[in-house]
């Protein structure tokens, strides 16, 4: 048995553009992007995917398509969503450090708001509004100070995160942008965190977010939009898969009659489970305590595991009669945390290939040239047809733009 990308098997990819190779299913995105827009249809939300999780310019024009807005986190990310052709109208700016720069260059574009996380952000947008005679859409991103219940490093809503403002400073960082004359207040943002799989703490946070928004409107705050941000997790192992029909209908019970447009920022949710990664194996070593597979992919390819221990499926692309083993697929990066995986079951020798699932998150985007290693290519399989959507990195456009001096 070979495995396949829907119609076309991994072994003819790997073989056509080589390895490492992420391997994206149009299919899968597609139907990661429907499964939001159906099940909180009721709602008409305004889906911006999370431009961080992976922003492949053919990923994004895909989005686009099929009616996707976008939420970035800097500037570079909105110059790849308005190259891809997608509508800064429908584009969130997120982020907690955002230049002035930055902020010029979406103001200019036309973004539909700023996500503001700090009072000092707020005085910043000013600023530049005013120096540029604009009025900027704010919106303001309150830490709900729930627990999402995952992985210390993904979770973003807790009074010990970096992100947002207080929810005891809520109501009085309103008054403040409500002060500020280049700004127009236009809605409300929270995200707690990241790859949950019990959807009961984003629930949670939109009834602590809509407690918030009653009370500013009582004060003459009028809000037009509620972002409940994303966070929404994918299956990597044995996880629960996320009920998004019952998330959904949790917020419109919530929601009630307000008139509040819904703004979803999903993003490892709409990519996770439509790529792999194919690897070669170079070497089956033996050592004295356990056995390695090494194999052409490492850490700079797929960050996840060694920066938290992160689980992915690992799967032989084309079966093989031989005795399986218990060993740690390594990358041939100079790190003992350069590991996919530990303690996996396999079934392989050295030229076999293998496919790393639930790669189209934080996988590409979180690449690396450490060790000066080439970042690999990138196809989007749509069918039996496949398109090469990033061509692989060669070392002299690693070395374009350094210079050699004494």
């Amino acid at each position: 048995m070979t495995l396949h990308c829907e119609q076309t098997s991994f072994t003819h990819l790997a073989d056509r553009f080589g390895t490492p190779l992420y391997v994206y299913s149009k299919a899968a995105l597609t139907e990661a992007f429907h499964a939001y827009t159906d099940a909180f249809d009721k709602l008409e939300p305004l889906v911006c995917y999370a431009v961080k999780a992976n922003g492949n310019l053919s990923i994004l024009k895909h989005f686009a398509s099929l009616g996707s807005g976008f939420d970035i986190v800097s500037g570079g990310e909105l110059v790849r969503v308005l190259a891809a052709g997608g509508d800064a109208g429908k584009t969130i700016f997120s982020g907690v450090g955002k230049s002035e720069a930055e902020i010029e260059f979406a103001l200019n574009a036309g973004v539909l708001c700023f996500n503001v996380e700090s009072l000092p952000e707020l005085d910043r947008i000013q600023a530049v509004a005013g120096r540029l005679g604009k009025t900027a859409p704010v919106s303001l991103r309150i830490n709900p100070d729930v627990d999402a219940k995952t992985h210390p490093y993904i979770s973003t809503g807790l009074k010990s995160n970096k992100f947002g403002i207080a929810y005891a400073d809520a109501l009085d960082a309103y008054r403040y942008a409500a002060g500020l004359g280049r700004l127009k207040i236009v809605g409300i943002d929270c995200h707690i965190g990241s790859q949950l799989t019990d959807l009961s703490p984003l629930v949670e946070a939109c009834e602590r977010t809509l407690k918030l928004v009653d009370t500013l409107a009582a004060e003459g705050i009028v809000l037009e939009h509620i972002d409940l941000g994303g966070g929404v997790g994918i299956v990597y192992d044995d996880e629960e898969v996320p009920d998004l029909p019952s998330y959904a209908h949790a917020v419109a019970e919530l929601m009630g009659g307000r008139k509040l447009k819904l703004v979803l920022e999903p993003g490892r949710s709409l990519v996770g489970n439509a790529g792999t990664l194919l690897t070669r194996v170079e070497f089956v070593k033996q050592g004295e305590e356990k056995n390695f597979v090494i194999v052409d992919a490492a850490m700079n390819d797929l960050m996840r595991p060694a920066l938290y221990g992160a689980f992915h499926r690992i799967e032989a692309v084309e079966s093989k009669d031989i005795a399986p083993f218990t060993a740690d697929v390594v990358g041939p990066i100079c790190e003992t945390g350069d590991f996919l995986a530990k303690e996996r079951v396999l079934a392989c020798e050295a030229g076999d290939l293998l496919a790393v699932r639930s790669a189209g998150a934080y996988s590409s985007s979180m690449a690396s040239n450490y060790n000066a290693r080439n970042r690999a290519a990138e196809v989007l399989v749509d069918g039996s047809e496949v398109k090469l959507i990033r061509q692989r990195e060669t070392i002299e456009q690693q070395l374009a733009n350094e210079t050699a001096c004494l």
